[in-house]
């Protein structure tokens, strides 16, 4: 679909550079071929960061219609040791999940010896996954020695809230070449659950756990966006007051990205009205352009991934799910064998599709049904939104009203993104207002065509209040 674009440009006296105010410009967009032309059908060039190589080759929209299939040349094998947690995550995906216990030895010998049977090469990664992974430490160090020996070349990955780390945990982690990040969501941490950093103990360990792995780029602080949590530049001066960074310090914040809604929880944690929407999208666009929020791995990740898309005119039949678990060589399963759709659900559990999030069993591997999923390409949500290049559609197992509140929490979340590429790609074009093009009468939801909120405030070569980016931004 293609998408008008108003935006606004500012202007300097050639003489003296100083900023005299601006002027609106107009683009089109089409999200399918990643075009961007001004109104007279030119297409506009642009460079590539060069940081990407997009794949030409289109994906398997995946649906309970068309299901997806798995191969045994494996590059991402995520191993579910169990959904059993010590924290209780207001917005957490799995807190409702009917939870299956198989991390145990009988379990984990037979799973290591049946790998050969349907791995045909060694993974490029392997993730470990709770719950909580460490609550399984008995069975998840053995695990993993196993597999290291098995696989010595292997990437090891964990993610942990950080509550159970010890000494010996960190020694191992950094023995066995884990990378490695700890959940936490900085002045939003309360809705996530108890901050490790307020207990002495394992404040200290974690300071320790830090020093040993940020010199090798092993390990990053995880935080999510979420009502509670909307501001990241508030979120990395909290981490750079509690670390105590200078500049030049190699800290990374991950994740980063508007939660998905899974639950009630969920639904209370993503902006209540439009209005919320709005402030996050202006303080979004506000810290980018500020640069206040480097720290942010999102942040060079979308602006890149936004320019690339453009320069190289990346066609959106290539476009997989955001999560990358429809991908054929990615694939999540618990200690059983059992084939899932994602490592945040279990063999018990129901996608709202009705199909069973058991998809198939590693014995029998051609019968792998990925079949609880809806690739975006059959959401008209998707299909018909200018942010659908970066953003790959939310949680590809939700529907209904969950999903809903999910896409318009990532559409807020990504359009910031969007703008802010935007006007870098077009030197200094930013996007204050988007329409749809098309034939068959479709319009752009108001609240999404209106980016800052403020269209109403128009006037011929100024939007005094078009959002919080001012003269002095310029």
């Amino acid at each position: 679909m293609k998408f008008l674009i108003d935006c606004t440009r500012p202007m300097y006296d050639q003489t003296t550079g100083e900023f005299q105010g601006t002027y609106d410009a107009q683009y089109i967009y089409d999200n399918e071929t990643s075009e961007i032309t001004d109104t007279n059908d030119r297409l506009i060039n642009i460079k590539p960061t060069g940081n990407r190589n997009f794949s030409s080759k289109d994906v398997n929209a995946i649906s309970a219609d068309t299901p997806g299939s798995k191969t045994r040349e494996i590059k991402t094998l995520k191993i579910q040791l169990g959904l059993s947690c010590n924290y209780s995550c207001e917005y957490c995906s799995q807190r409702f999940v009917p939870n299956i216990e198989h991390a145990n030895t009988k379990y984990m010998e037979k799973f290591i010896s049946s790998l050969d049977t349907w791995v045909s090469k060694p993974p490029e990664k392997i993730e470990f996954w709770g719950g909580e992974p460490f609550v399984y430490w008995k069975i998840f160090k053995p695990l993993a020695e196993k597999l290291r020996e098995k696989y010595p070349e292997t990437r090891f990955s964990v993610i942990t809230n950080g509550s159970m780390i010890t000494d010996e945990i960190i020694d191992w982690l950094y023995d066995m070449g884990f990378s490695m990040a700890v959940s936490h969501d900085g002045p939003g941490q309360n809705v996530r659950g108890p901050d490790p950093f307020d207990d002495k103990t394992l404040r200290k360990l974690l300071f320790k756990l830090f020093n040993r792995f940020l010199p090798e780029g092993r390990i990053s602080i995880n935080s999510m966006i979420h009502r509670e949590n909307m501001d990241r530049e508030k979120i990395q001066l909290f981490f750079e007051e509690l670390f105590n960074l200078t500049p030049n310090d190699r800290f990374i914040i991950g994740e980063g990205g508007f939660i998905d809604v899974y639950d009630e929880g969920g639904r209370k944690n993503v902006p209540q009205n439009l209005e919320e929407h709005i402030a996050h999208r202006r303080s979004t666009i506000q810290a980018i352009r500020n640069n206040s929020i480097g720290r942010f791995h999102i942040l060079q990740s979308r602006l890149n991934e936004w320019i690339d898309s453009w320069s190289n005119y990346r066609e959106s039949t290539t476009l997989g799910q955001k999560c990358g678990m429809d991908a054929e060589d990615t694939i999540a399963v618990d200690l059983q064998g059992n084939v899932l759709t994602c490592q945040n659900v279990t063999a018990v559990s129901m996608a709202p599709n009705g199909n069973s999030h058991k998809i198939g069993h590693v014995s029998r591997f051609d019968k792998i049904k990925l079949n609880t999923a809806t690739h975006w390409k059959f959401r008209e949500e998707c299909s018909k939104c200018p942010v659908l290049q970066v953003c790959k559609g939310s949680c590809m197992f939700l529907q209904g009203e969950y999903f809903k509140l999910s896409c318009d929490a990532a559409y807020s979340d990504h359009i910031a993104f969007f703008a802010a590429a935007f006007e870098a790609a077009t030197n200094g074009s930013l996007p204050y207002r988007v329409r749809a093009i098309d034939e068959n009468g479709y319009v752009l939801p108001a609240d999404r065509e209106d980016i800052w909120g403020a269209i109403s405030h128009i006037t011929p070569n100024y939007v005094e209040t078009r959002s919080t980016v001012t003269e002095k931004n310029f």
